[in-house]
């Protein structure tokens, strides 16, 4: 409910105001009907031809609409994922908009590459599986994030509580008396019926009708235009629901058997509610003295603690932690890379991408520092343990001198004064990325000592190095194996000798073969 559709709304119409095709992928009939009407209405007014292909259409439209989308009158086709079929041709197609992509399966996807090579993709979804939001993340995907809710909006009230039949009653009573309507997702097709019929004892003041995935394609769209109508003011249905559905009458919902959900289900559920200016309510009910398994524990928590705007970005974080990143060229949406590690991992994937745009990949050089000073976070500087966490990781990807000062920046506005134990580690950080540059491989001081040992490929210039090495007291070359840079001083400490190495490598620097 934040704008996803109105901004593949404004997108389709730049596209066929360019003269080129739209097709816009949803998951589900209902959600195509929905999209359907909301293009027709939007586009009125407009010389834009928008069509629906989906089962709610008897076959010679179907047949009418394929052979308008083929030759070029069909200006946007909505669609469930029939419109990925072969038989499905477009004269010239420029853009593709997949809504809630968490719902269609590798095989799908793998249609989709087929009709997506040469035209551009808008995916919209409120929580990305894992290997989506990765992708993005890792720079192989462009990704917005939009983070400002619509005005005169309030977050979803949730509980997360036993199925009895007075709450039940309560929560529908409640919402009748404002005029409002209810959902209640009860996932069981076969006893939906007599589910029904008990829940009409219950309320009997209530209209309740019921729709689900294997009802025929008439009585299915009836009910849910009767639903949209307010001739219904309970809908018992299956998660047909669950993808992009707006109406804004319904701002209570009550799900059975919550813990046999998925995480991103559950949110995708609850967002159906609250999507006007009225409060919304959501009831996430498991069976009475059940035992919930950890993970089903798990996920209620999760979805009862990001209850505030915009939680759905937050949520598929939750999830690629919890579940990995998946495969990016395999049919793996979510797992981990156990053979080389996720960090390992996102850098062999960044030198990809890199490698990929023509651009040069150094090979990277991990420094070894052994330097006998404190640098450690005090736990009196930032008391939490996460944000400890967190600084170590900002500290750790130091760069350059522009990043070294953003960090100190930052832990000044947000922490106060910086300590010697965490001046210290920033200093390492930089003059370890220093190192780096200059191919030193360790980078040992000791008290009265510093070593330098450096790869074989160090980018330096000999005639520089040797001038270089001539200013720096108590400098000089040792033999070995490696080429190895010692520099002596007597009486000196670990954190005076410290100094010492940050002079020289600011004096090597200038001796690197692209240095003026």
């Amino acid at each position: 409910g934040y704008g996803k559709t109105e901004v593949a709304l404004r997108a389709a119409f730049k596209c066929t105001m360019d003269g080129k095709q739209c097709a816009f992928l949803v998951p589900t009939t209902i959600l195509a009907q929905q999209h359907y009407n909301t293009l027709c209405s939007r586009y009125s007014g407009f010389p834009i031809k928008v069509e629906l292909l989906s089962r709610f259409r008897t076959p010679a439209e179907q047949a009418r609409i394929k052979k308008q989308t083929a030759d070029g009158t069909v200006d946007i086709l909505v669609g469930t994922h029939s419109i990925l079929s072969k038989d499905v041709k477009f004269k010239d197609l420029g853009l593709l908009i997949i809504d809630e992509e968490q719902r269609f399966g590798v095989n799908h996807k793998e249609q989709i590459k087929n009709l997506k090579r040469n035209i551009d993709v808008l995916t919209l979804s409120a929580t990305p599986i894992p290997r989506t939001l990765h992708m993005s993340m890792s720079g192989i995907r462009d990704m917005s994030v939009i983070e400002t809710p619509p005005e005169a909006r309030y977050p979803v009230q949730t509980f997360v509580v036993e199925y009895n039949d007075a709450l039940v009653r309560e929560a529908i009573m409640k919402e009748l008396a404002r005029g409002g309507q209810v959902y209640l997702v009860y996932n069981i097709v076969k006893t939906m019926d007599i589910f029904a019929e008990s829940l009409s004892k219950l309320v009997p003041e209530a209209r309740i009708a019921y729709a689900h995935g294997q009802m025929s394609e008439r009585q299915l769209e009836n009910t849910m235009m009767d639903f949209m109508d307010y001739k219904y003011d309970v809908l018992i249905c299956s998660t047909i629901i669950e993808s992009g559905l707006d109406i804004s009458n319904a701002n209570t919902m009550i799900v059975y058997d919550a813990d046999k959900f998925g995480l991103s289900q559950l949110y995708q559920l609850r967002g159906r509610v609250g999507r006007g200016a009225r409060l919304g309510y959501a009831y996430l009910t498991f069976r009475q003295n059940k035992v919930l398994s950890e993970i089903a524990d798990k996920r209620l928590s999760a979805i009862k603690e990001f209850t505030q705007f915009g939680a759905g970005f937050r949520i598929a974080m939750r999830d690629l932690e919890i579940r990995g990143a998946g495969d990016i060229l395999g049919a793996e949406q979510h797992g981990h890379m156990a053979q080389v590690g996720y960090d390992l991992y996102c850098k062999m994937i960044d030198a990809a991408v890199k490698e990929a745009k023509g651009e040069t990949v150094k090979p990277e050089i991990d420094t070894v520092m052994e330097i006998p000073i404190d640098a450690h976070i005090p736990k009196k500087y930032i008391p939490r343990e996460t944000g400890r966490i967190s600084m170590y990781k900002r500290i750790a990807a130091i760069t350059d001198i522009d990043s070294f000062r953003d960090v100190q920046d930052e832990l000044i506005d947000r922490y106060g004064e910086i300590p010697r134990s965490v001046q210290n580690l920033l200093d390492i950080a930089l003059y370890k990325s220093r190192a780096a540059q200059l191919g030193i491989l360790a980078f040992t001081v000791r008290p009265e000592e510093v070593r330098f040992t450096f790869g074989a490929d160090a980018p330096l210039d000999g005639a520089k190095l040797f001038a270089a090495v001539g200013t720096i007291d108590g400098a000089a070359f040792a033999a070995g194996e490696k080429i190895a840079l010692v520099i002596k001083n007597k009486h000196k400490t670990g954190e005076e000798m410290f100094r010492i190495a940050q002079d020289a490598v600011n004096k090597l620097l200038l001796c690197t073969e692209n240095a003026d």
